[in-house]
């Protein structure tokens, strides 16, 4: 009998009500909309920054990444590729020469990183083939072709077909060079990397430097083991490193770019935050909404304890027509957020206009949000907690009302 009461109390003022749960919901809308975007807004960063640089972790010689020297090359590549292809819980790898140096034109130069590729292999391994916006990817052919990415070809005044010299210091020290022929320029999503990195064949720049050696094996995690899982990488990252020379190391993705990982590992926090903002600012709204209804029926109450209604049961009245307000706007809250996050991971979010903003920290320009069960799960549960809180204070006003003051209260 309360319950039912309880529901038919709440839609006696239909405006007041239908104005509060509509509050709820284009405020439920935007916060959920708002925690989407910025979990799909690092959710990219952090899948770039795997896809396009760093993998699920990478092997390299320890003083490497002190100094990337010519010289500092993982030791015994031989046999840890061979663990790698027995490792049932690597998907995939590729094995890179890495070195220092500077790239020239007849316009201008440039330093630069040369990473030399297997580009059969790394064709599989990274999107970078399918970014190429003129020329193509390797095929085998050519002599000493070369990658550059769009800025690269656009100060140096390349196109498909120029000639360029890379220069660099080999293992003794001395300085070597050749000319190369660009092959194909590309456009990745971080800017840094276009910058920095020019791609030729491992086996080029391992004649011109006489080292048949590697710096780097980059490794992507099977996803049964949880990739994009902390625990799960550490896990890979502890089997690897029991198998390599003392010369060598593993580390995760996250070690390698922590700024990036911080920002992951701060996402909930700030996600929390604004989720405790808008549940504070509606459990005002609805003290004030229910301040108002319990009000206007004070003399209802009084008659109600005049005949013998105990309090407690007042006390429930009130708590379920707040909880019952709160459920309501929960429900449609989150059944619009779903729509407006379900047509948005569709459309996408255009941040064409930003681009250049957006390259230093490798976001793609479309972005799609994304909120997991969890998030909506949680955002039910604090509108729910947040309602019964607010219904406490106008509960407690009107019980500290007696029964004849309360008949002879005049709305």
């Amino acid at each position: 009998m309360i319950i039912k009461l309880a529901w038919r109390n709440l839609w006696r003022n239909k405006l007041r009500t239908s104005i509060m749960l509509g509050a709820m919901v284009f405020g439920l809308t935007g916060v959920v909309t708002m925690v989407g975007f910025m979990n799909g807004l690092v959710d990219n960063m952090v899948h770039n920054a795997i896809a396009w640089q760093t993998s699920h972790l990478q092997i390299q010689n320890k003083q490497f990444k002190e100094n990337a020297d010519i010289n500092a090359y993982v030791f015994d590549s031989q046999a840890i590729a061979e663990q790698l292809d027995n490792q049932p819980d690597v998907l995939k790898w590729s094995s890179r020469f890495l070195v220092d140096g500077m790239m020239a034109s007849a316009r201008s130069t440039r330093g630069v990183r040369i990473v030399g590729v297997d580009h059969e292999i790394e064709a599989d391994f990274t999107p970078l083939s399918q970014h190429i916006t003129d020329g193509s990817w390797f095929d085998g052919t050519g002599r000493h072709p070369i990658l550059v990415s769009e800025k690269n070809a656009e100060r140096l005044k390349l196109r498909v077909g120029s000639k360029v010299v890379l220069t660099l210091t080999d293992q003794g020290g001395e300085v070597t060079g050749a000319a190369f022929r660009v092959k194909g320029i590309f456009n990745t999503p971080s800017t840094s990397y276009d910058e920095g990195n020019v791609l030729v064949q491992k086996s080029d720049i391992q004649s011109i430097v006489h080292l048949p050696e590697v710096h780097e094996f980059a490794i992507l995690a099977a996803a049964e083991i949880g990739a994009e899982s902390r625990q799960s990488i550490m896990t890979l990252v502890s089997k690897i490193n029991a198998y390599l020379p003392p010369e060598n190391e593993a580390r995760a993705w996250f070690d390698i770019q922590p700024l990036l990982a911080s920002m992951m590992a701060t996402m909930d926090v700030s996600n929390q935050v604004m989720l405790a903002v808008f549940v504070v600012a509606m459990g005002f709204g609805i003290i004030n909404i229910m301040l108002m209804s319990v009000f206007e029926r004070t003399q209802e109450f009084g008659v109600l304890m005049a005949v013998g209604m105990p309090k407690f049961k007042i006390f429930l009245l009130i708590m379920f027509e707040t909880l019952f307000l709160g459920c309501v706007g929960a429900v449609l809250g989150v059944l619009s957020s779903v729509s407006v996050i379900g047509v948005l991971n569709f459309t996408g979010i255009s941040l064409g206009s930003h681009s250049d903003g957006l390259g230093v920290y490798g976001v793609d320009t479309v972005l799609y949000p994304q909120v997991s069960v969890d998030q909506y799960i949680m955002v039910f549960i604090m509108v729910l907690f947040a309602s019964s809180v607010s219904a406490l204070y106008p509960a407690r006003q009107i019980l500290k009302q007696r029964p004849v003051e309360a008949m002879a209260e005049r709305n």
